[in-house]
This record gives C-alpha cells, structure tokens and sequence, in this order.
C-alpha cells in the first residue's frame, strides 16, 4: 500500500478537479451543519505558528467531535503551507488551509481509490486508539 501521504494528496487532487473541496474553517463548519451527510473526509492542518491559536484550537476540537459523531473519517497534517500549495490557487494562496473538507462524488460516478486507502487507513488508526492519526504530506 502506497503511503498515507501520497494517498491524501491524490484524493485531494482528485477532489479538487471535481470540485469537491471546502477549504477554510468557516467554510467548513457550514457544511458540516447543513449537509453532513455530503462530507466524505476532513483534514485539519497545524503549524507552529498558529499552535497557541485558543480559537483555532476550539474549533478543530468542535470539527473533531462532529467528524466522530457523524462517522466522517479525520486526519491531521502539520505542514499547513504544503496543503496550500496542494489546494490551493498558485497565483494567490489561500490563508486558511486549517480545515479542509473532501465532499462524496456525485451519485453514480466511480469511487475515489485514494480516498477509499485513507477511508481504511483512519479504521486501522482507530483500531490502534489513534482517532486524529497524523499524516505527512509528500513533496512537491
């Protein structure tokens, strides 16, 4: 099986091109609580400078909860500037690359192969009691 990290960044890819992301904290919580069962996976980034951030700390801890009580498989990435440079415009960066949400694929198209190793990957992290499992992202 390919690494988690690789697998992550294709899913984001693929999810991207499909028009399948939610990118932003905000953003994200809206989602969450208007359409739930539409969110497939969700990914909070760290960095070292937002890590005393109380805020920002509240609110991955209220998207964790919902991700748990709504079965939506989480992940963490502490290389928040790699993330942005996955999701993210080239020309014009985006800031807040905290959270991002991968959306399921409309009805009828294929599965996503590299969301369905994360899916399975998260299983086996909480099999092991590791609920937010941490994943490194791979380089350019």
């Amino acid at each position: 099986m390919q690494s988690p990290g690789k697998s992550l960044k294709e899913a984001l890819l693929c999810a991207q091109t499909e028009d399948r992301l939610t990118v932003g904290v905000y953003e994200s919580a809206k989602i969450m609580t208007d359409d739930p069962d539409s969110v497939s996976f969700c990914v909070l980034a760290m960095d070292e400078e937002f890590e005393c951030d109380i805020a920002l700390q509240i609110h991955f801890t209220l998207i964790q909860s919902f991700c748990f009580d709504n079965d939506i498989s989480i992940v963490r990435v502490s290389d928040m500037q790699r993330l942005a440079e996955i999701v993210g415009d080239k020309a014009e960066q985006l800031e807040d690359t905290h959270c991002v949400l991968i959306t399921n694929p409309a009805e009828g198209s294929w599965e996503d192969p590299a969301l369905e190793k994360l899916h399975l990957f998260c299983e086996e992290s909480r099999r092991l009691n590791d609920w937010v499992p941490e994943i490194s992202l791979p380089g350019r």
